[in-house]
Order: structure tokens, then sequence, then C-alpha cells
């Protein structure tokens, strides 16, 4: 832990990245904003977008990144024009996407002299955290445009959905009973008094956009929380925000790379940004499909190598799987492991599961652990109460994929799920600085 005399410029710096998360995460509200964020971040820096249908030569950049829809895979290369097989990657992997609301094909809907939107539960949301809120949209739109399909992202920042609960007059068993939502009846939004009326979501979607209904052929659309992100607390030292699962570790991973760039690496550096985690990453975009093997496995091409190589490569590379962990809840102490409680701001938290729900094996678990020690980085260690099951994260899928030792490992947080979540503020900083130890690594 830091000396005294240090204590106070190190929290001014941890509260600066704090406030850059909530920023980042403020203009990321769905998976396609969140890699456009990042892609800007990156292209601040001097990375070079690269498509994935054209010839990837010796001319591909050293510092580049593709998109594939709501997943983002950036690299940064050691100088020099080969990539030997005894120089493996260190790659960061999150992901994008969170649990939330997401609009319907066939949109319309109301009663009861409302109009609302048909909405599909993404992901394991805590339902009741979206009761109340003032909501927006966002997400992408594909449009016709002088005969071509054209991808635009969307953003509506203003409250325009709620969901409203039910009057505790009309549930007077709800605190004794508790809350019982429906997903398919409860939690529909109100976007405005009136009938139904077909065709007024694409309506209202074309006017955001600038064009005609006829013109939108399709849309992904979510809705999400119009809260600010802020700092939290009598002394600050939380954050409060929608999204930190898994924003936080999308964040921490670009940053570390920056850093790691910046300051010279000798290995070959990723940050894999996925999509679909949160309903088991089965997709081209998610950790469980061919985006980050074919990534790779074209740089080393690119750079000279061939099967061989990549696969030698894989063998000597490291994954840091990033997702959000368990911090214990001061009204549920009862729910975690006696023996493995972990804090708010004490540093990353490396999370270990027996029955491989996460990758973390004992090498693995070490190299991070030194990573933290280099950094003089504080860290935890964290294991799900033996008689609940434990989630799990990319991490499992990355290492079966790929072959490639892998560790689990994020921030500490409370209301994981909920439509806002809040985690230390300290935590994001120390985060990136073991991250970029490990990327140089």
């Amino acid at each position: 832990m830091p000396s005294p005399d240090r204590a106070a410029p190190e929290k001014a710096a941890h509260h600066a990245t704090a406030l850059d998360l909530a920023r980042f995460i403020d203009a990321s509200p769905s998976p396609y904003h969140a890699c456009a964020e990042g892609a800007r971040r990156l292209e601040a820096a001097g990375f070079q977008r690269v498509l994935e249908r054209d010839a990837w030569g010796q001319d591909v950049p050293r510092r580049g990144y593709v998109l594939r829809g709501g997943a983002l895979v950036a690299w940064s290369l050691r100088d020099g024009d080969a990539l030997p097989a005894e120089t493996g990657f260190r790659l960061v992997g999150a992901h994008t996407d969170s649990p939330n609301l997401r609009v319907k094909p066939r949109p319309d809907a109301g009663t009861a002299g409302f109009r609302q939107v048909a909405v599909e539960v993404y992901g394991g949301v805590l339902l009741n955290s979206w009761l109340d809120r003032d909501l927006g949209l966002s997400g992408r739109a594909y449009v016709e445009e002088d005969g071509k399909l054209v991808e635009k992202l969307f953003l509506v920042d203003r409250p325009i959905l709620r969901v409203p609960q039910l009057a505790i007059h009309l549930d007077r068993d709800v605190t004794e009973s508790g809350l019982k939502l429906d997903k398919q009846q409860h939690m529909a939004p109100v976007m405005a008094v009136g009938d139904r009326s077909e065709g007024a979501f694409k309506e209202f979607l074309a006017a955001e956009l600038g064009t005609s209904a006829d013109a939108i052929k399709s849309y992904d659309a979510m809705v999400h929380d119009l809260t600010p992100s802020r700092l939290l607390g009598a002394d600050e030292s939380m954050l409060a925000a929608p999204r930190l699962d898994n924003l936080c570790s999308s964040y921490c991973g670009i940053e570390a790379m920056l850093r790691a760039t910046k300051a010279g690496s000798d290995r070959p550096m990723v940050v894999a940004l996925f999509d679909h985690e949160e309903v088991g990453s089965g997709s081209r975009g998610g950790a469980d499909g061919p985006l980050m093997g074919d990534v790779l496995e074209r740089l080393v091409l690119a750079r000279g190598g061939d099967r061989e190589t990549y696969l030698r490569c894989l063998s000597d590379s490291l994954c840091i799987s990033a997702d959000m962990a368990h911090a214990v809840h001061p009204n549920y102490a009862d729910r975690h492991e006696p023996g493995h409680h972990v804090h708010l701001n004490k540093g990353p938290v490396i999370k270990i599961n027996a029955n491989q729900r996460y990758a973390t094996e004992a090498g693995t678990e070490a190299q991070f652990q030194i990573s933290c020690e280099r950094a003089g980085v504080p860290f935890q260690k964290w294991v799900m109460k033996t008689n609940m099951a434990c989630g799990s994260t990319i991490g499992p899928l990355t290492a079966a994929q790929h072959g490639m030792p892998t560790v689990d490992v994020g921030c500490a947080q409370l209301s994981m799920h909920s439509a806002r979540e809040m985690c230390g503020s300290m935590d994001p900083e120390w985060m990136i600085l073991a991250l970029t130890e490990a990327l140089k690594g």
C-alpha cells in the first residue's frame, strides 16, 4: 500500500482514471458504441483500422485493429519485421455487452391508453433494477441508401422510455412476499400516451437517423439508463455507473495497451473485446467464435510465419481474461466464501474455480501475481462459496479454443447485472497498472 506522503497524489491519479472510465462508459450505451469509442481512442494514439476482407501482408500496421459488429481486436506488435515463434502474445480479453432490454423486430405494442415498446430480456438481467428509470435508446440500424446497405449507429440520450412499477396499493404483499416480475408481461416500457400505432417506433427511429422508415431495413436496438456515471460516497471512494460489467475491463484493457505501447515491449500485445458474453459467447463476434484466432494467425502469417509458427506462438502466450468480480456485500456477507472475501479498493481480484468456471491455473495465477507485485499493486484472490453455483467468463472458452495459458481477473464490484452498478474508484487504475505490466511481460 502507498505511504502517507504518496497517498494524496496517488488518489488524485486514481480518481482521474475513474472519471475517464466514466466518460468511456457514458459514450458506450451499446456494444457498437463501445467499439466505436475504443476505436476512437486507439486512432488518437496512432492505431489504424484494418478490414478483414483485405489481404494482410508485410504492410499490415504494427498498431492496428479490426471491428466485427460489437467486437474489437487491437494489436501492438514489437518493432522489427518478424514475429518469431519464441515470442508469444500477451493478450487481454474482455467483453462489450451487458444485460439489458432489447427491442423486438415488431416493436409496436400498447394497452390501456399507452403506447409501449416490445422488448426482449438480454442476459441475466436484475429486472427490478430497470423499473422507474428514465431510459434512452441506442444501437445500430441498416439503412438503404442509393441501393446500398449502410450501417448507422444511433443514440437517443434523452428520456423517451420508462418501465413503471405497480403501485404498492395494488400489490400489498410485495414487501412480504417479494417483487415478482414476468419478463413478457411486466417489462415493456411506455413510450407515449395514446393507442398502439403500427410503425410508430420505426418512424421515430427514422426521424432520429434523418431518413425514411422505408429505408430502415433492420436494427439492433436496446435501452439504457440515462443517469450519468459518477464518483460516489462522502470520500468519493466508489464509482456508480451502468455496464461496469464489463466496460470497466474493456476500458482497462485498451488503456493498458496504450500505456504499454508507449513504454515499449518485446512482446506482441493484443486486446480482444468480444460481444455476446452475457448469452454464452456463441457468435461470430463472441469468444466462442473464430474472431481472435483468425486475427492472431493472420498477424503471424503477415509477418512471414506459418501455421507451425502460429501454434508455437500460442504455446508461449498468456491471456488475461478480465471481467468483474463479486465484492463481499455488507448486507449479505453469508453469500460469500468466508475465507476469500474481496473488497473495493483493494486491488485486482484473481478468480479461481476448481470446476473450471474460470481458466486460472497455478502457473498463470503466479504470473499475474508477479505482474501486480512489479507494478506495486495490491491484489486479492477469490473463490465462490462451495454450496453456490459459480458464474463464468470468456477465460475457459479462450483456453479451450486456443490452448493458451489463461488467468481470470477482475475489479471487485457490487450490484452486478443491475442497470446501475458500483465499484471502487481506486481499482480501475490499479487494474490498468497490473495489465500494463503483464502486457509488457
